[in-house]
């Protein structure tokens, strides 16, 4: 029975992220999806209460794994920012993001591009903060472990990296940046931003 439930819940996600990368949230009913994953109108609510839990469905594979990067890179128990002078820390950081970007590009485009009129439209914005502040905090905790380091970097730059982040998963999303190009265009944002951590920090 519970293998058939999470077929279900599958087929309502597959045909549920079809829709809303070709209509945004906004263009799709619960009828459609119910058309669309041959699953009962009714019944789609024994899954998701509402379109924008669906929706949330849908995108939630992206947000758990962007969040849990920013928590491995900057989180209380996050890489030494002393890292970034290590060989292989350029490979592994570009590797990282490219299997991301490659993973979600579906998933990014509805979220960034397509979520207008659902409760997650404001998730740029809302990461961007949560960001901040935990990078803020990431770095206090580097300057108490390394007292040299110059950590006094203003809440707008580092706001402005996050910023930019997004604004490379848009650039890769709008203008079809294909898979395989994907680790040069995420290794020359790397090196800028290893470049510019390292030389305002001092490392």
């Amino acid at each position: 029975m519970q293998t058939t439930k999470d077929y279900i819940r599958r087929g309502l996600i597959e045909a549920a992220e079809e829709l809303f990368y070709e209509k945004g949230f906004r263009g799709v009913s619960m009828r459609e999806v119910a058309a669309c994953s041959g699953v009962g109108l009714s019944n789609i609510y024994n899954y998701f209460r509402s379109k924008d839990e669906l929706f949330r469905g849908v995108v939630g594979p992206a947000l758990r794994d962007f969040e849990a990067m920013l928590e491995a890179h900057h989180g209380q128990d996050g890489t030494d920012v002393t890292a970034m002078c290590d060989d292989g820390y350029f490979e592994k950081v570009v590797d990282e993001y490219t299997r991301f970007i490659n993973c979600h590009r579906r998933r990014l485009a509805i979220l960034l591009l397509r979520s207008g009129g659902s409760s997650l439209m404001g998730y740029r914005g809302e990461f961007t903060r949560h960001a901040t502040k935990t990078v803020k905090e990431y770095f206090a905790e580097m300057k108490r472990r390394h007292p040299e380091l110059v950590t006094d970097i203003t809440e707008t730059s580092i706001r402005m990296h996050t910023i930019w982040i997004f604004s490379m998963f848009e650039e890769i999303i709008t203008h079809d940046i294909g898979p395989d190009d994907v680790p040069k265009v995420v290794g020359e944002y790397i090196t800028i931003e290893i470049s510019g951590w390292r030389e305002l920090m001092k490392i």
